[in-house]
């Protein structure tokens, strides 16, 4: 292909959320691996009202009146976006919205189904009508009164504490003791304004890839994740402290049922790209954790693994996924 026909693609990674840094991370590998033959790779740091263009000398701003940028006295326009932010405000809606709004493809869920999934809270509600086994939840407003004794009468012991709307496990509280709820809650509401407080649901936590294709829903293989702490927090995440074993060492009937759970879920919600999907499997029961609609990728990632085990490199697969861009 001549360069000039390459379409142009704005890749955005950074973002408002305790996620930043992580974001930039899985921005900066996915954009190593991006078929330079075929597209055009122009990198965007996101964070508040400030989008820079990066790797032109001096930061460049982009207009956000079109989605443009000026480099060298020359105006660039975007073919698309390509989104890498983890949080706010590319996981929750917010820049699929102004990308809707400005006509420009993407490549993640739309503004609506972002939004949904985005809040745990939110998206259990949605799902439970789907058939989809969830743990049972109490939500915390701001400013809501609320009793750990009536929690732990209605929900038990353990139970996790968690923003309804934060990733990479921040602000995520594993309480044991009816006295340790309260500081659970206040560190969760650090990280947003809504917290869940969730039924601990003994069992092997499992992940799942899933995107689309031409239309056709394709599920990854099944990554059965071993956390060497309490649960699989920020530190066995990013750390060093968990195995992830993918394929999964299960039966071939309980990763067809965590497969065919993933592409229900996903075509449920009216999703599109590329998700994860998380559970907890207490025997043959297959419980829905939480969804991820702009998945890690970085090199240490649950995804690219999942992509390597079924066999395509990530290059292909990227070409997959902004093929499949509307």
């Amino acid at each position: 292909m001549n360069c000039d026909e390459r379409k142009k693609i704005a890749l955005i990674y950074g973002g408002d959320s305790s996620e930043h840094d992580i974001s930039v991370k899985s921005g900066k590998h996915v954009a190593s691996r991006i078929d330079r033959n075929r597209y055009e790779v122009f990198e965007i740091l996101q964070k508040g009202a400030s989008w820079t263009l990066q790797g032109y000398g001096e930061p460049v701003e982009v207009d956000k009146s079109d989605f443009s940028v000026t480099v060298g006295g020359k105006k660039i326009k975007f073919d698309m976006a390509y989104i890498m932010i983890h949080g706010t405000p590319g996981e929750n809606g917010l820049m699929q919205a102004y990308f809707e709004m400005m006509g420009i493809p993407f490549n993640t869920c739309s503004s609506f189904v972002s939004a949904i999934t985005f809040d745990k809270y939110a998206c259990k509600s949605y799902l439970k009508e789907s058939g989809v086994l969830l743990a049972g939840e109490r939500l915390i407003n701001k400013g809501d009164s609320w009793s750990a004794k009536d929690i732990v009468s209605e929900l038990g012991l353990p139970l996790f504490v968690k923003p309804t709307d934060g990733g990479s496990s921040f602000g995520v509280t594993k309480v044991k003791r009816v006295e340790d709820l309260e500081a659970a809650v206040e560190s969760a509401f650090r990280e947003g304004r809504r917290v869940l407080v969730e039924q601990f649901i003994p069992g092997r936590e499992f992940s799942n890839g899933v995107y689309c294709d031409k239309g056709r829903v394709v599920v990854l293989p099944v990554t059965e994740i071993i956390s060497g702490n309490e649960f699989f927090d920020y530190e066995a995440k990013y750390l060093g402290k968990s195995d992830e074993v993918c394929p999964a060492q299960i039966s071939h009937e309980l990763t067809a049922a965590i497969q065919s759970a993933s592409e229900k879920i996903y075509r449920y919600l009216g999703c599109s790209g590329l998700v994860r999907i998380d559970y907890i499997v207490d025997g043959d029961k297959i419980y829905f954790l939480e969804m991820n609609t702009v998945p890690g990728m970085t090199k240490m990632s649950i995804v690219p693994r999942q992509v390597e085990v079924s066999g395509m490199d990530l290059d292909g697969f990227f070409n997959v996924l902004i093929d499949n861009i509307k």
